[in-house]
């Protein structure tokens, strides 16, 4: 049995994610900024390095070498380029881009020395096109695009594989507060209408392929970005 580890993994894609890779017979952990009830949960930063290392090592201690990572913690902002602080610039590259650079080099030394190992990064849609007023998100986002991308060719000899999921429009805590404040230009139902498969995507779309990605089946799949958008983005 593997160890998994899901950032972000209390609410939304990240907690679908987590619940599908322990419904296939892993042991998951997570780490957030708030508790789950239902994992091998802990709370830590992922800008904060210390509190990752500790948190890692609470999770060994419980449940072995974390071989299987899925970083899918992420914060979104919207506001008109220039109106953004560098302040606020910088926190969401720091959770977005430099989350996933403290959690995958703690991580990654397990991996190693096992031979073997699975990294997921939930990117988003949004690097293929761009999106107004999101310019903070979608240039750390894409920056993981590439990062992913680095990690796949350095790490594929030591048996190691290193995807990207960029999801479309999930249905989400995150994008219902975003209908809520008027930012979608209209409505999650308005949005499902331009979708070719009609319909908002589900967590548990995302999961799925993720599921798969960390698989033995997938381990010929490395430096790839996998779309999960209903067709809106090819």
């Amino acid at each position: 049995m593997k160890t998994a580890l899901v950032t972000g993994g209390t609410s939304g894609i990240g907690r679908a994610i987590a619940d599908r890779l322990r419904l296939e017979g892993n042991h998951v952990a997570t780490i957030d900024l708030t508790e789950s009830d239902t994992d091998f949960s802990l709370i830590a930063d992922v800008t904060d390095r210390d509190q990752v290392d500790e948190a890692l090592d609470t999770v060994r201690a419980a449940l072995g070498p974390i071989t299987i990572l899925v970083n899918a913690a992420g914060m979104t902002s919207f506001r008109r380029f220039t109106n953004i602080t560098f302040d606020e610039w910088k926190k969401v590259i720091d959770v977005n881009l430099h989350g996933v650079f403290h959690v995958t080099q703690a991580v990654l030394p397990d991996m190693l020395e096992a031979g073997w190992g699975r990294i997921v990064n939930i990117s988003s849609s949004s690097t293929h096109s761009g999106s107004a007023f999101q310019g903070s998100y979608v240039a750390a986002k894409t920056a993981v695009n590439g990062l992913t991308k680095s990690l796949a060719l350095e790490y594929g000899p030591d048996g190691i594989t290193a995807n990207i999921v960029p999801p479309g429009s999930i249905d989400t805590p995150m994008l219902r507060q975003a209908e809520a404040k008027g930012l979608l230009g209209g409505s999650i139902e308005d949005i499902a209408k331009s979708i070719p498969v009609r319909r908002i995507g589900r967590p548990e779309d995302i999961a799925a392929t993720c599921a798969f990605l960390v698989s033995e089946e997938a381990g010929y799949i490395t430096g790839q970005i996998v779309g999960v958008n209903g067709g809106r983005c090819t």
